[in-house]
């Protein structure tokens, strides 16, 4: 397994909000973190990340246990997160942007090749290298955010909600850039409210019910279960 998490739990502070949750990513997989909202979803991945440290439990990458690494050195080890809502720098350009993801030390020795990956992978962010990215659509400012995070050069891609607000015919685009990251050998791990359309992508799926893991299982196995449309649309 390339991610391996054993029995977490996290607190903001008193509160509890995730319970003794265990998942695991193999190398080039795609997967699912799905539950309805306050489910925990993006807690899980900020706790990958350090973003949020952990309780209890512990997180392995690449047979590295890096529960009590900082945020940096996690993207060091081939972690990139791609936040909700895109977070891009608003006042840079998509140049400016891009290259702003390939800051630790092997990235920057890379950069230039992976950006030209990252222009095969979406050639209109070429076009727009000089634009100012707030004057980006939606759509585009979530390619260039997902761009930004393989500048890292990662070994897991983690994405949270992103086909939040696009159109249709941006979320196919994206569906199949998706599946050409994951063709290289890049593992995803992404978060999304739309059951179907995330089970139509990945190889497997996990569903947290109020910070409890219910159920996982292969993406086929899932779609029709009764226990998935429980947890969404209630008894």
């Amino acid at each position: 397994m390339l991610l391996n998490i054993k029995n977490i739990d996290v607190a903001y502070d008193d509160y509890q909000v995730i319970w003794n949750v265990s998942l695991s990513v193999k190398e080039g997989e795609m997967v699912a973190l799905l539950g309805p909202n306050g489910s925990g979803k993006s807690t899980v991945l900020n706790s990958i990340s350090g973003l949020i440290k952990i309780k209890n439990g512990e997180i392995d990458f690449n047979n590295i246990p890096i529960h009590k690494f900082e945020t940096y050195q996690r993207v060091g080890v081939g972690i990139s997160h791609v936040l909700e809502r895109r977070r891009v720098f608003p006042y840079l350009t998509v140049l400016q942007n891009l290259l702003l993801g390939a800051y630790h030390e092997k990235a920057k020795a890379e950069r230039e090749k992976s950006l030209q990956d990252i222009y095969n992978f979406f050639p209109k962010l070429k076009e727009r290298s000089s634009q100012i990215a707030n004057t980006m659509s939606g759509g585009e400012q979530q390619m260039l955010a997902i761009g930004r995070g393989l500048m890292g050069m990662p070994k897991l891609l983690m994405v949270d909600e992103p086909f939040l607000g696009l159109a249709p015919l941006v979320i196919e685009d994206l569906k199949l850039i998706f599946k050409k990251i994951a063709e290289r050998g890049i593992a995803i791990l992404f978060v999304e409210q739309n059951v179907r359309l995330a089970l139509s992508m990945a190889n497997r799926g996990y569903i947290l019910e109020s910070g409890r893991l219910v159920i996982d299982g292969a993406s086929k196995d899932l779609v029709d279960s009764k226990e998935v449309k429980r947890v969404f649309l209630g008894s």
